[in-house]
């Protein structure tokens, strides 16, 4: 199982959100500082979210991502915005590992569709999940979609890695949705689950490990010192 510890860059900033709320963050200073230091300490993946592109579908934050990319040497990918070819072209040629699309795989297959087959496992998708039903637009918008069908969809679709976060999870260190994490690596064994929202302990890693999960993201109980990520990394292992 890999780690991924999470870089979430809001106004040029490192921060961590509380549940998605972008009114309650917590900044964490320079995400290129905040990236190096990852890599300092044994990561071998990054996931980076451009907070200011998931809301506006642009890439406001591309030239601190491709910094990041470039200095760290290591797997990164990111999420925020990506709702074109054109922006996942931007991304991959300025030296990221791979691109998330989340609020474009609700509202636009076509799209999903070229980016999967132009691209295959250099796309994940992003399943932001609250109360069983995918939301999107950062969050804010609730797609009427549950995850079930969700994945049955992105199943069809070819989709090899699919990035599961429990909204009621994220930010709010009280333990990660193990059982839901169980559930879908069972009923989607084709897919590729990474668990992300609300990972907080090592025992949880190791649960994690054994439900099937290929990755788990870890962002704020890292940067409340609540997680090492190098025992994280051997834990996974």
């Amino acid at each position: 199982m890999k780690i991924y510890p999470a870089v979430d860059i809001l106004g040029g900033k490192a921060v961590r959100l509380y549940k998605g709320d972008y009114s309650e963050k917590t900044d964490y200073g320079d995400p290129v500082e905040a990236a190096m230091r990852l890599r300092e300490l044994g990561a071998e993946f990054l996931h980076i979210v451009d907070l200011d592109g998931a809301k506006s579908g642009d890439t406001p934050n591309l030239g601190i991502i491709s910094e990041i990319a470039r200095k760290t040497g290591i797997f990164v990918e990111v999420g925020g915005g990506i709702r074109s070819i054109e922006t996942v072209e931007k991304y991959l040629s300025n030296g990221l590992s791979r691109v998330i699309i989340g609020t474009a795989a609700v509202t636009d297959r076509d799209f999903l569709c070229k980016a999967v087959s132009r691209y295959s496992d250099r796309i994940a998708v992003g399943a932001d999940i609250l109360d069983g039903s995918v939301r999107i637009s950062g969050w804010l918008s609730d797609s009427g979609i549950t995850i079930s069908d969700f994945m049955t969809n992105m199943e069809a679709i070819g989709v090899r890695t699919v990035i599961c976060t429990d909204i009621s999870k994220d930010g709010a260190l009280r333990g990660t949705n193990i059982a839901l994490y169980e559930k879908l690596c069972r009923d989607f064994p084709t897919v590729e689950i990474i668990a992300s929202g609300g990972v907080t302990a090592l025992e949880e890693i190791t649960e994690l490990k054994s439900a099937g999960v290929s990755g788990a993201i870890i962002g704020k109980a890292y940067y409340t010192g609540m997680i090492d990520i190098g025992k994280a990394i051997e834990a996974a292992r």
